[in-house]
């Protein structure tokens, strides 16, 4: 070679060694699929698994949302379904098994039992029609259809709005717990411009349903039917469940109208639209996944918990007292006392006569009826706690059952990671509380980071420590399976993810 030549190729090489390292183009697919089980009962609307495939050269990433309670552990999907589907998807399209995430949306559909071939066919449509793709991260706020189910009542303990048991009295309420309503949002756009996929996490529980019943994918089938049908031509939108443990929609207890999920969607579905019309993408988007293997510690203390509940349950027994009345008679009592406090028995000119007379039947007449009220209002508040604390001791018993057969101290468990450009979410299966949703994104090194529970897996509720030693003894401390210091270890692990994820 010439030494001018030589020269010249060596300059090449070194501008090539320092040039800035670009990733390749990242490509991505979607298909979805119907799984609901219409041998099952009336079906109000579809539900289904959809399924988004990344492609950035070596590394392929897939998304999958599915629009049922579960993977594993409750409902139509058994335990069986993950793996199967990571096995299927690695022996045919070569997709490694930590690359695959897996989000229920947590509605209460019935789904197909064989979901997870249905999900398989899924991920191979998505990976059949691969489109180079611009992507952009960002967030929405949507406040009006949520509300925190746990009620901080003023003897110090909490206690949670379920359709199994009464609503505790309003004097006894202090105060509620919070809400997350941002709406974190992950943009993929052909490189035209065009919308191609719209991915939302959001915190709610969706269990309100429709007012005709009905099989329903709930909000968040309606809420993403209103971004694939406004968005664009094409367009397909996951819906990704958050930490909505603690989260009800919003009136959940209401008994004065039907309860309409698609009203709630509807909201969501245009909150997610309008932030989402706002986010530019860029082509630079880097593709990354990590899995980790978390042990989490069984909960120990099922027997000094269930002891506690039945040492309670005996005491309310007890303390039920007979009365006069029964509700029949307890009912026009109560509402008259309740319209006029002073003259409940009779108009006030009935009780100036007998003053003047110098008699007071109709004074006697209300203090005893008065104390035979409120005694019988003690024996429905007895009635109620007992209800809540029945359903409850129930849980702790089986978990405490299914701990002494599994016979080990922890639970192993897996926590994930997704990074596309800015978006990045880190996931874990179970139902985890708002709060540490909350908690994780205000530390998160990320500018757009998001947290997705009920993710590859099942793992009942996850409650904060202090919740997991509430004295009230609402279902997420006891549909539990971990002991409080679970906490600690999941807060060190997430900040370890998402430290991976933005490095």
């Amino acid at each position: 070679m010439k030494p001018a030549l030589s020269v010249l190729f060596a300059l090449l090489l070194s501008l090539l060694a320092s040039a800035p390292a670009y990733a390749a183009q990242l490509l991505a697919g979607v298909a979805k699929v119907d799984i609901t089980d219409r041998a099952a009962g009336p079906v109000n609307d579809p539900s289904y698994v959809k399924a988004l495939v990344l492609k950035d050269g070596a590394t392929t990433v897939v998304l999958v949302t599915v629009d049922a309670v579960a993977i594993g552990g409750i409902g139509r999907i058994g335990n069986d379904y993950l793996g199967k589907v990571r096995a299927e998807l690695q022996r045919e399209l070569g997709i490694p098994p930590a690359s695959v995430l897996v989000n229920a949306s947590h509605c209460h559909s019935v789904v197909r039992r064989d979901t997870d071939a249905l999900t398989v066919q899924a991920v191979k449509e998505a990976a059949k029609n691969l489109v180079p793709v611009r992507t952009g991260a960002g967030r929405g706020r949507e406040d009006r259809i949520m509300e925190n189910r746990r009620l901080k009542l003023k003897d110090g303990s909490e206690l949670d709005l379920r359709r199994a048991y009464a609503t505790p009295r309003d004097e006894d309420v202090a105060s509620v717990g919070p809400v997350d309503a941002e709406i974190g949002l992950l943009r993929l756009d052909r490189t035209d411009g065009r919308p191609f996929a719209l991915v939302y996490n959001f915190a709610c529980h969706p269990i309100h349903g429709v007012p005709a019943g009905g099989n329903t994918a709930d909000f968040p089938g309606f809420a993403s039917k209103v971004i694939e049908e406004n968005f664009g031509e094409g367009v397909m939108a996951f819906f990704v469940q958050g930490c909505a443990g603690d989260i009800n929609p919003s009136l959940y207890k209401a008994t004065q109208h039907p309860h309409d999920a698609e009203a709630y969607g509807n909201l969501l579905g245009l909150s997610a639209l309008r932030a989402a019309r706002g986010i530019k993408t860029g082509e630079a988007s880097p593709l990354r996944v990590v899995r980790e293997t978390v042990s989490l510690p069984r909960a120990a203390d099922y027997e000094q918990r269930i002891a506690a509940i039945e040492s309670e349950q005996a005491r309310l027994l007890k303390s039920f007292r007979g009365t006069s009345l029964n509700f029949k008679a307890f009912l026009p009592l109560f509402l008259q006392q309740k319209l006029s406090p002073d003259f409940p028995a009779y108009p006030n000119y009935g009780y100036l006569h007998e003053k003047a007379q110098g008699r007071d039947a109709l004074a006697k007449l209300d203090a005893e009826n008065r104390a035979n009220v409120e005694a019988y209002l003690r024996n429905i508040q007895a009635m109620e706690r007992l209800t809540h604390l029945q359903v409850n001791v129930a849980l702790l018993k089986r978990h405490h059952a299914e701990a002494i057969a599994a016979g080990t101290p922890t639970l192993d468990v897996e926590m994930s990671g997704l990074r596309v450009g800015e978006f990045v979410m880190v996931t874990f299966p179970g139902e985890l509380t708002v709060e540490l949703g909350l908690a994780v994104k205000k530390r998160a090194p990320g500018k757009f980071s998001f947290v997705a529970g009920y993710t590859n897996g099942y793992l009942f509720y996850l409650p904060t420590e202090a919740q997991r030693k509430n004295p009230g003894y609402a279902q997420e401390d006891c549909d539990c399976l971990v002991a409080p210091e679970w906490r600690k270890i999941f807060d060190e692990r997430t900040d370890a993810v998402l430290k991976r994820l933005n490095q």
